[in-house]
């Protein structure tokens, strides 16, 4: 059995992916999650190739089945949770008076709502680690736009905040006990979401995946006492109006 073990969703590409890679390379046992199963299964292969052990489970975590398989699944494997990567999510533009029910329902359920639904799922688990350890870790990925609204964003943005306040609460909720949780705020990151803005936002501009991995590394060997509710993800001598 794994001395650690982590779940990390979207974890097909960009971000998740890279942050897959680092927990592998620290000893995790992995289960990674996205909603394409071609996609997810690729990048298990991937991190299989790297050497790290992997379950991979498909499915839109907006489905609360598939919250609880994800779960269900990472348990019978490894039978324990040291931290949680919510990372899922999509990013999409509409201006308000074009704004479709369908996409606001799905920023709210691939970008919001199964956050809430993760913890409650495996929160025996991130209990039990937390006891043992102090330093369970729950990562959630917001945005640049959870601090400060974007037109055309505004449902992205909306959400986005919601998972900077929930972040908080928890740790206020679960801190205690030892469970951490912090929110990252990237800005432009160059991972296919952004590929929309490439035009405008030069490469050698945008945040790097790695950069996000090489800052949550140090989050998972923090002293109990100590805890990073959020970072944030600038740009270097870059600006645009509008950002994700």
């Amino acid at each position: 059995m794994h001395e650690r073990a982590a779940i990390v969703t979207g974890a097909s590409s960009g971000i998740g992916l890279a942050l897959a890679h680092m927990l592998g390379q620290e000893g995790y046992g992995l289960t990674v999650n996205s909603r394409r199963p071609e996609k997810i299964e690729a990048a298990g292969e991937e991190l299989r190739a790297a050497g790290y052990e992997v379950e991979v489970v498909p499915g839109s975590v907006a489905d609360e089945a598939v919250v609880q398989e994800v779960v269900r699944r990472h348990r019978e494997r490894y039978g324990r949770l040291d931290v949680l990567v919510n990372n899922a999510g999509v990013g999409a533009g509409q201006p308000i008076a074009e704004m479709t029910t369908k996409m606001l329902d799905l920023q709210l359920g691939a970008n919001l709502r199964h956050i809430p639904l993760f913890y409650r799922e495996s929160l025996d688990l991130l209990k039990a680690a937390a006891a043992e350890h102090k330093n369970a870790v729950v990562i959630n990925t917001s945005s640049i736009s959870g601090k400060r609204g974007e037109a055309w964003l505004s449902v992205y943005s909306a959400t986005k905040h919601g998972v900077v306040g929930f972040t908080e609460a928890m740790n206020k909720e679960l801190g205690p006990i030892g469970i951490k949780s912090t929110a990252l705020c990237p800005a432009f990151v160059d991972t296919p979401m952004t590929d929309f803005v490439k035009g405008a936002v030069p490469i050698d501009k945008m945040i790097m995946t790695s950069d996000v991995a090489e800052m949550v590394r140090p989050l998972l060997k923090l002293s109990p006492g100590c805890t990073i509710p959020e970072i944030l993800f600038e740009q270097t001598g870059f600006e645009i109006g509008q950002t994700l």
